[in-house]
């Protein structure tokens, strides 16, 4: 919520509205999202039932890879998932230059990124998994990074606090100067 706040407050056209499909679902690695499984076909899903009635698909959110940092295998096969994931996603939702928005009057709604936020703490392979989301950033056309390394983890040791999570919202606001996002989140 903090990023779709930093979004609303650099202003959006009166009519236009932000939306967010959360399809987060937590611990679990990379390999669970890819094509065919069900948290993939769910999230698929969801985006084109939220998408039916109204909008376009502005942009993707994914905050993950903690579970992937655990396992070396699961952290070197990271960049390929990743890559595969962001082709499949632009596949399946007739999206191939995901997020390309469309017919909008302002440049603010001209989004162009699917943005990954790195996994910020966890297993012996984390840094490993965070070099692989950076390498997804670079190899793939509208794909940013943004890191989220040392923002506060709550007591709950899983979550950020609210106070990480707001600045996080504004890191990743910064990222996408000029643009807005309708998000599929992990």
């Amino acid at each position: 919520m903090p990023f779709a706040h930093a979004v609303l407050a650099a202003g959006i056209p009166p009519r236009d509205v932000i939306g967010l499909v959360p399809c987060a679902q937590g611990a679990t690695p990379l390999a669970n999202w890819t094509r065919g499984t069900e948290l993939y076909d769910r999230m698929v899903t969801r985006t084109k039932a939220a998408l039916a009635d109204c909008g376009d698909l502005a942009g993707m959110l994914w905050f993950q890879g903690e579970t992937d940092a655990m396992k070396r295998e699961d952290a070197e096969l990271y960049q390929s998932r990743m890559e595969a994931l962001v082709r499949d996603v632009r596949r399946d939702l007739n999206k191939p230059d995901l997020p390309r928005h469309r017919g909008q009057s302002k440049q603010f709604l001209t989004s162009n990124s699917v943005l990954i936020v790195t996994a910020q703490y966890g297993g012996k392979y984390l840094d490993r998994v965070r070099e692989a989301q950076k390498a997804v950033s670079r190899s793939l056309p509208n794909v940013k990074y943004v890191d989220a390394k040392g923002l506060q983890i709550a007591s709950d040791y899983t979550h950020l606090t609210t106070q990480a999570q707001v600045q996080l919202g504004r890191h990743a606001s910064k990222v996408l100067p000029g643009r807005t996002i309708v998000f599929v989140s992990n």
